[in-house]
């Protein structure tokens, strides 16, 4: 884990934050050129073997937290429990990875990224075989907790390696192809329980097993990782805030723009008298966007820089939104909703994009961080207030209000370039 490889990985030049495509939504930070980074050198100096060993880990996990959620929701619907319990059970998840997200830059820098991630696999695994074997709603609370807890560090330090390690001319198609990767392991995860079922010990086994591949999977690729947390001197979640607002702005609205459609659209197709299978088929169609449609928009960004296609993202969604009262009930709906998933969550890859031509070393640990934190406060927060506004506005507050939160923020984005 300390070997000179590590230390001898040539992945960035620095440069000023007077470069940089945000530069003009942020304080002057040219006296922190060691917090700036960008891609030096072409397709040679990528370190395909870390991307491929570090992708492969991310991936297995996002199979392993795909299979997790309505694995458990299934379990506790046949114990009787309230929905709204269940909801709440859910919701203990994403409030450990919001605590988590404010240690994460520390731990990494008194242990290792490497030894910080490969202690949360095995953590993530030995809670997850606790959640079988307790079937109990009380503990759970607990177990989803510290499982949230858990499993947030090995994404968060696994994607900071993916950014640092896909540099160069092809930085936009590699992390637009990583974004897919991940979306498909998440899609992956529900999948598994039709083969093996959601009774029993089976669908927990292939959790554990999926967080003890992720370790192994890493653990082989580790000594080509770079050390991120030893450049760029000591960060935190919270000293991001300032140099980064408007990205964290971002990230809150992509999570919750994913949150909401999954969450709120069977409501919105009910009351536009679609069946539940219709629904499904209309989000399947959601997340193929987001799928397929990522490397485009990464090639995509090479070409433009990752802020305008941000901004077009953002329009892109807007317009999608407001077209969807319109087209829902006709064929036009299906290539409609693959557009909208994959402007939405191409935002999240924009987003991803400028971090890493941002920020480096301990730096980029800590921005990485703070994009967990704002994701889950942009779910925890906008499905809540869609709701709100749908049981005022009635169903069609979902497409509108998602409709305006894109468009402000591609205006804010667009504005602040320019000021």
């Amino acid at each position: 884990m300390d070997g000179a490889a590590w230390r001898a990985q040539p992945f960035v030049r620095l440069r000023t934050i007077g470069r940089s495509p945000l530069a003009a939504s942020l304080p002057d930070m040219s006296d922190r050129a060691d917090t700036i980074a960008e891609p030096d050198g072409g397709e040679a100096d990528i370190n395909w073997a870390g991307l491929a060993g570090v992708t492969a880990t991310v991936s297995i996990f996002a199979l392993a937290q795909g299979l997790s959620y309505p694995l458990l929701s299934f379990i506790l619907e046949r114990q009787g429990v309230s929905p709204g319990l269940i909801g709440l059970s859910a919701a203990m998840t994403p409030i450990g990875f919001i605590v988590s997200s404010l240690f994460i830059p520390a731990a990494a820098r008194l242990w290792g990224a490497g030894r910080v991630a490969l202690s949360c696999a095995a953590m993530s695994a030995l809670v997850l075989a606790l959640i079988g074997w307790t079937q109990d709603l009380a503990w759970w609370f607990l177990l989803r907790f510290l499982i949230g807890l858990s499993t947030n560090p090995l994404y968060v330090l696994s994607e900071v390696w993916i950014i640092a390690l896909a540099t160069g001319p092809k930085r936009g198609r590699i992390m637009g192809l990583y974004t897919s990767i991940i979306s498909g392991g998440f899609a992956a995860g529900p999948l598994c329980l039709l083969a093996v079922g959601a009774e029993g010990w089976p669908p927990f086994l292939v959790g554990i097993v999926a967080f003890v591949v992720c370790g192994l999977c890493l653990a082989a690729v580790l000594d080509r990782l770079p050390r991120v947390e030893e450049s760029g001197g000591s960060a935190s979640v919270l000293g991001i805030v300032p140099l980064a607002w408007l990205l964290l702005a971002v990230v809150v609205v992509a999570a919750g723009f994913e949150q909401a459609m999954l969450a709120l659209m069977p409501v919105y197709g009910a009351a536009r008298g679609l069946a539940e299978a219709n629904v499904s088929a209309l989000l399947v169609a959601l997340i193929v966007g987001n799928i397929a449609l990522q490397p485009l928009l990464g090639m995509l960004a090479e070409r433009l820089t990752a802020r305008r296609v941000l901004v077009g993202c953002g329009l892109v969604s807007a317009v999608g939104c407001a077209l969807l009262p319109h087209a829902i009930g006709t064929a036009a709906v299906w290539p409609l909703m693959v557009v909208i998933g994959a402007a939405s969550y191409g935002i999240y890859t924009m987003a991803l994009i400028e971090l890493g031509e941002r920020f480096s070393g301990a730096m980029l640990v800590a921005g990485n961080a703070a994009f967990a934190l704002a994701w889950g406060i942009g779910g925890i927060m906008m499905t809540p207030a869609i709701g709100q506004v749908m049981g005022v506005a009635g169903a069609g507050g979902l497409p509108l209000s998602l409709a305006a939160i894109c468009l402000a923020l591609a205006l804010a984005v667009a504005v602040a370039r320019r000021a």
